[in-house]
């Protein structure tokens, strides 16, 4: 194991004879950080070890060139902060446990890759963000309910913010400030002609990606250049909008809260699974209503072969025999999927990774979607299994 003091003095020198000194640290072995120890690196860091249960804190510095992070071995810190008037850039993801903190400059990760990113671990925090202090990429959370996604453009602030109905395991997103009819980093274009219906307006000059599995509510913002005069006529019917990968159109997530003006302010969507959408963006019905989402009534299933509640029956499938339905437990676990769903679930799983699928599942609350491709609508609610 390496000895932090040795390692703190070879920082130093770096420090004081950058001529001499190395263009990178290239971690080969194990590194464990004790308590109110601190690492400050001035150049870049390759790791192809283990940063092994730390403390204390760790800080990126610079002030004429920038800082890379690469290697094949993800660091996990305690503390973290960056002071990087040129830009930290994150070849490989970093976990930070404790706190992140946002001093000046951007942690830029990789716009093609949603599973390269900062990611803030458990009950880890962040703190300092700003225009000009943020991640332009990929940030990500582990093991979090609710959470700010501290991301932006080279400039902007531009958060997403997530209320999920369980934990996530984790999920990351990103914002791109770009026509999505022209999206330069993702393999298709969202074209904004190709949507539900006509009185849905889409925005043309930003939108978000987000990764996550458990049913969220999720909120975005607008600010003076997200431009909304071009695409809202009236601000109480702004929504937000998704592409939808089942139905490749744009679909209308909803808006079950909103605060502003033209200038700036803020909607929250209806509860949907982000994973069922390629991006999301800003967008306005001019119906007012979120007539492709279709929040049904609660279902109730007692599957004990008495005749009754026994199977899920959903209203009007006979209107759309082509359908994919899926139903995920309180953890946004899937247990249950089927194409061209006809009322045949009778509490029992038929997804190999969940346990003990031929006993049925444990009581309890459980969230289903039903795409209903004849009719372009999504239907969404919740069920409840008794035993």
């Amino acid at each position: 194991m390496i000895d932090i003091k040795k390692l703190i003095y070879f920082f130093f020198l770096l420090w004081v004879f950058p001529v001499l000194a190395q263009n990178a640290v290239h971690n080969f072995g194990t590194i464990q950080m004790h308590d109110n120890s601190k690492i400050g690196f001035h150049i870049d860091l390759e790791n192809d070890g283990i940063f092994f249960k730390n403390m204390g804190l760790v800080g990126f510095y610079n002030t004429q060139s920038s800082l890379t992070v690469s290697g094949t071995s993800i660091p996990v810190f305690y503390d973290t902060e960056f002071m990087v008037y040129n830009d930290l850039y994150l070849d490989i993801g970093i976990g930070v446990v404790n706190n992140s903190n946002f001093i000046s400059g951007n942690v830029i990760t990789p716009t093609t890759d949603p599973l390269t990113y900062l990611n803030i671990v458990n009950e880890a925090f962040y703190i300092g963000t700003s225009d000009p202090n943020k991640v332009v990429g990929y940030a990500g959370m582990t093991n979090k309910e609710n959470f700010v996604f501290p991301i932006g453009d080279a400039t902007r602030l531009r958060p997403l913010t997530i209320s999920s109905l369980a934990i996530n395991a984790v999920a990351s997103s990103a914002y791109f400030f770009e026509d999505p009819n022209i999206a330069s980093t993702f393999p298709t274009n969202f074209d904004t002609s190709l949507k539900f219906n006509e009185d849905l307006n889409i925005s043309t000059t930003e939108f978000w990606d987000l990764e996550a599995m458990i049913p969220s509510n999720v909120t975005l913002s607008w600010d003076s250049n997200s431009m909304i005069s071009d695409f809202v006529e009236e601000l109480s019917n702004i929504r937000v909008v998704g592409w939808s990968k089942s139905l490749d159109l744009w679909v209308d997530l909803g808006n079950t809260d909103q605060s502003g003006d033209f200038t700036a302010g803020t909607v929250t969507s209806d509860l949907f699974v982000p994973f069922d959408y390629e991006i999301i963006t800003l967008g306005h019905n001019l119906s007012n209503t979120s007539n492709n989402i279709v929040n049904l009534g609660n279902y109730y299933l007692s599957p004990n072969a008495d005749g009754m509640n026994d199977q899920l029956i959903i209203d009007g499938l006979d209107l759309s025999p082509n359908n994919n339905l899926k139903i995920f437990n309180r953890y946004g676990v899937l247990v249950y999927t089927k194409a061209n769903y006809h009322n045949e679930f009778d509490g029992r799983s038929n997804v190999d990774m969940v346990i003990k699928r031929p006993d049925g599942l444990a009581a309890g609350i459980y969230f289903y979607t039903i795409d209903m491709y004849d009719m372009n609508q999504i239907h969404q609610g919740f069920l409840y299994i008794s035993n």
